[in-house]
């Protein structure tokens, strides 16, 4: 993930939650993201049980926009969304979906989703990049908050 570039990444694993309910979109998205780097990675078909082991404290989610396949009476992936934020509005949601809509992307960067990616054949490439993203704004973020406090 890192190709030699000055990106930030924590030295340690990155705990990385998977929830979709397609069980074969789920198990490839594992496998390409432990091919590329050192993840811990926790996968989980529903919302609600992805909401139920927040406790395991995620680096980063990455989170189905429907969640309807396995249970039609699931949370949906902005409920969810709206409950991660509620638990904890510092764990960076990425919201994934097969909708190329931008009502649907706008409406889930106002629930507080760091960012939204369509599913298609460079969805893994982008979501290597926002996780890139997600620490390097984190780094940035504390080097301020160490300034701000010396002020």
């Amino acid at each position: 993930m890192n190709n030699g570039d000055k990106t930030y990444l924590p030295t340690g694993k990155i705990k990385l939650f998977l929830v979709d309910d397609d069980a074969v979109y789920l198990k490839l998205m594992e496998i390409e993201f432990l091919q590329h780097a050192d993840f811990d990675i926790e996968t989980y078909p529903t919302g609600e049980k992805c909401i139920e082991n927040l406790s395991h404290n995620p680096d980063i989610i990455i989170l189905d926009y429907y969640l309807d396949g396995v249970n039609k009476n699931a949370m949906n992936g902005m409920d969810t969304l709206d409950k991660i934020k509620a638990e904890n509005p510092n764990i960076p949601v990425v919201m994934l979906s097969s909708q190329d809509k931008i009502d649907i992307a706008i409406s889930c960067m106002h629930h507080g989703a760091f960012d939204y990616v369509v599913k298609s054949e460079t969805a893994f490439v982008r979501l290597q990049k926002i996780i890139t993203a997600i620490f390097e704004f984190k780094k940035i973020e504390k080097q301020l908050n160490w300034y701000m406090d010396r002020m």
